[in-house]
């Protein structure tokens, strides 16, 4: 009877703690996260914006490349900053199926807006920034990539 208290109060708080923890990572179309979720895998973040006509062409290429490799974390992120209000209706049109970050990528892994867009970036499994790029990509370029960076890691 008493090692069943024991489980009991265990599992008691097993669930406080796993509902105490803060998903401080806001998430269009996906998921709220943080970074303790993160951690462990490799994340894409594109950046993007709704006036950047490479931005639209690349659209259609990152959730392609996303669907085909469920391993990874992709997420877009609005050049422009968007709140989810306004970027739902931007996401619909333009058929934005990735989850798109809400929470600036600066303030999770210190990743500044860049100077253009397109941009994409590669975090590897430990949180860190391992590659950079500024130029529209499609998904056999991002798989190309994602193989070698996993290689070398």
């Amino acid at each position: 009877m008493y090692a069943m208290k024991i489980k009991i109060i265990q599992l008691f708080c097993l669930f406080v703690i796993l509902g105490c923890q803060r998903n401080d990572i806001e998430v269009f179309n996906g998921s709220n996260t943080n970074l303790a979720n993160l951690n462990g895998s490799w994340v894409i973040i594109n950046y993007w914006a709704d006036w950047c006509a490479p931005c639209i062409k690349e659209i259609p290429e990152l959730n392609d490349f996303a669907a085909e490799n469920k391993d990874l974390k992709v997420y877009t992120f609005n050049f422009d900053q968007l709140e989810i209000d306004d970027l739902e209706p931007i996401a619909k049109r333009f058929n934005i199926l990735v989850p798109s970050l809400i929470t600036h990528p600066r303030d999770i892994w210190g990743i500044q807006t860049p100077p253009a867009v397109p941009a994409t970036f590669f975090i590897n499994p430990d949180g860190e920034l391992t590659l950079s790029l500024f130029r529209p990509q499609t998904k056999d370029e991002l798989n190309k990539i994602i193989v070698e960076l996993k290689n070398t890691f």
